[in-house]
This record gives C-alpha cells, sequence and structure tokens, in this order.
C-alpha cells in the first residue's frame, strides 16, 4: 500500500509518499524558519500564506522523487489537527482535492499520533512502551499499546517544553528556532552554574509546567545581568532544569506502568542532551530509550503517511466535509 501524506499543522510543509507503513519513498519539507525568525515565533497569517505558496511544489518534488505517479497511489492521508487552522487547512484542502480527483480513500491523521509512530520508520518497537511528543505546542506523555490506541498519562499545564526554548531563547536574543541556539550555547556553559526550578506539580504527577522556568530565567538575568560566558551559563542551566523533568517524568511513566520501552518524538527530542541523559538513565534502570532520527523528530510528512497506513489498514474513513481541528485530543481519537 502506497500512501500519499502531507503535512501542514504549523510553519512547515510536507509531502512524502510511504510504503507499507516503514518504508520511505519520499519526504519533501519546506520550511519556513527564514520567514517567522524576525518574530521569534509563528505568525499564524503568514505561517498559511507560506504554505499556498509551497503546498503544490511540495507534492510535485515528493512525486518526483519516489517515481511515482497519483495513479499509483492507494490513500491519501493528511494532518487535521491539532495545530494552526489556517495552516491545517492548506493541506487538507489539497489532500480533499487529489482523493476526490483520483476516487482515493482520505483520512485525517492526528498530529501527535505522526510523531509517536515516526520511531517506525527506522525501527521496530514492541508496544506497550511509554511514548513522549515533546515539542514546541506539545508535551504529552501516553502508554502507546498499539499503533492506533493511546492512552494519556500527562500533559503540560502550560507552556510547552519546545515553547519554553523558544521564549527564553527569544529574551536572550539568540534567534529563532530557540530549541538550536540553546543547545548550541549551552556547550560552552555550565549546567550547574545556576539553580533554575524544576517543577514536578505534585509526588509522582506526569503532567509538566515549564512557565515557572521561563519566569526564573528573566528575573535571574534583571537581578544579575549577565556577560557572554554568562549567558552560556544561563542557556546550559535552563537546558539541564527541563532535560531533568522530562526525562524523571519519563521514567516514573515506566515504572508506574511496568513498562520498559520509551520513545521520545518531537522537536525537543532532536536535542543531543536529552538523549544523552535519558539513554543513561535507561541503561541504568533497564528501560529502552529510543529517539526517531533528528529529521524525523520535526514536522514532517513521512511519520503522517506510517500514522495513515495503519488507520487506513484497519477501515477509517473520511469524507470531503472533513474539516480541521486546532485541539484533538489524541486519546479522544
Amino acid at each position: 500500500m502506497i500512501i500519499l501524506a502531507i503535512e501542514s499543522s504549523c510553519d512547515d510543509t510536507g509531502a512524502a509518499l510511504i510504503e507499507d507503513g516503514n518504508r520511505i519513498l519520499s519526504n519533501i519539507l519546506s520550511s519556513q524558519d527564514e520567514v517567522h525568525k524576525h518574530y521569534g515565533g509563528v505568525v499564524p497569517e503568514l505561517a498559511s500564506r507560506r504554505h499556498l505558496e509551497s503546498i503544490v511544489p511540495v507534492l510535485r518534488g515528493a512525486l518526483d522523487q519516489a517515481h511515482i505517479s497519483l495513479d499509483q497511489v492507494d490513500g491519501v492521508a493528511v494532518t487535521r489537527g491539532p495545530g494552526l487552522v489556517g495552516s491545517l487547512l492548506v493541506g487538507i484542502m489539497a489532500a480533499k482535492a487529489i482523493a476526490h480527483a483520483k476516487d482515493l480513500p482520505l483520512v485525517g491523521v492526528n498530529h501527535l499520533m505522526g510523531h509517536l509512530l515516526a520511531i517506525f520508520l527506522e525501527q521496530e518497537v514492541a508496544f506497550p512502551f511509554i511514548g513522549m511528543v515533546a515539542s514546541g505546542g506539545h508535551t504529552s506523555l501516553y502508554l502507546a499499546e498499539g499503533f492506533t490506541a493511546f492512552r494519556l498519562l500527562g500533559r503540560t499545564r502550560d507552556d510547552a517544553a519546545g515553547e519554553a526554548f523558544d521564549k527564553v531563547a527569544k529574551y536572550l536574543g539568540l534567534g529563532y528556532p530557540g530549541g538550536v541556539a540553546i543547545e548550541q550555547l549551552a556547550k560552552r556553559g555550565d549546567p550547574a552554574a545556576i539553580s533554575f526550578p524544576r517543577a514536578y506539580i505534585a509526588k509522582d504527577s506526569l503532567d509538566f509546567s515549564f512557565s515557572g522556568i521561563k519566569t526564573a530565567v528573566v528575573n535571574h538575568v534583571r537581578s544579575h545581568p549577565p556577560s557572554n560566558d554568562g549567558i552560556a551559563d544561563i542557556a546550559a542551566s535552563f537546558q539541564e532544569a527541563v532535560v531533568d523533568v522530562l526525562v524523571d517524568k519519563i521514567i516514573w511513566a515506566a515504572r508506574q506502568h511496568k513498562v520498559d520501552r520509551a520513545v521520545v518524538a518531537g522537536g525537543v527530542a532532536s536535542n543531543n542532551r536529552l538523549r544523552e541523559r535519558l539513554m543513561k538513565a535507561g541503561e541504568r534502570l533497564g528501560i529502552q530509550a529510543n529517539f526517531p532520527s533528528p529529521f524525523l523528530c520535526r514536522d514532517n510528512a513521512a511519520m503522517i503517511g506510517v500514522a495513515g497506513y495503519h488507520l487506513l489498514k484497519r477501515g477509517r474513513r473520511d469524507g470531503l466535509d472533513m474539516s480541521p481541528l486546532s485541539r484533538w485530543p489524541l486519546d479522544k481519537d
């Protein structure tokens, strides 16, 4: 089964051809980082306009790279939500047009499900496993019981981890995207230089909160104006505090549910400090930590193709009246 997949949930336009849910025939992505870096974050109206400009060239690029025509496609999968409604609408309308013109089955995919299944493009992971999506818009923990079965264990109550990275980077004048800028700067800093707070909510809670550490960074800079070296220490200490919480919550979830496998996905999963810390903790505690390659951690259409394959295989179909969903809890799907 060959799936044409489309992703446009936020600020990247993606199209991919996926065979049998685990083989990438093509995976094209048009980034909008240059558009939004001047504002320190994504501007929804600008994102929608750029999707309109990019969607057709990206689709053509995916078909050309795979050496496949639309006549060889067996189904169309598209991100339905959660995300920016204007951005989602561009991808959904393109998917509807192709599905209608070629009489193909259409399925709307939950963006979070795509992230959690991206790992299957590179390796097999046995179910059940603890799944974390950590990105600019989401920080959530799930018990993954099957390709289409996810139980929510914890979520952020305010800022997502990636959002905190972006906001702190913007405050420190480091540019956008913030996660990459902070990680690079943190390599020159001391992660133990500043004791920023770790918000654990309550004993054994698997929810997250990152707004407090963002405020703590702002207050520290105001009371202790840093030198160039001092900014590196702030970046390293901030990153360490976020990583501490993410690693601890994954370990707690694995212990609570007696699972010895974890998958971490989303843009923040590209962070090398997070990968290093979780791998070491997992080796010590007998928990296998799995990460997709960095490119598959960011928003991309290949992951939507994996999810779409398994949904279509189980008989899921959506009509041409399908609409975008700005909020779409994965466990309610």
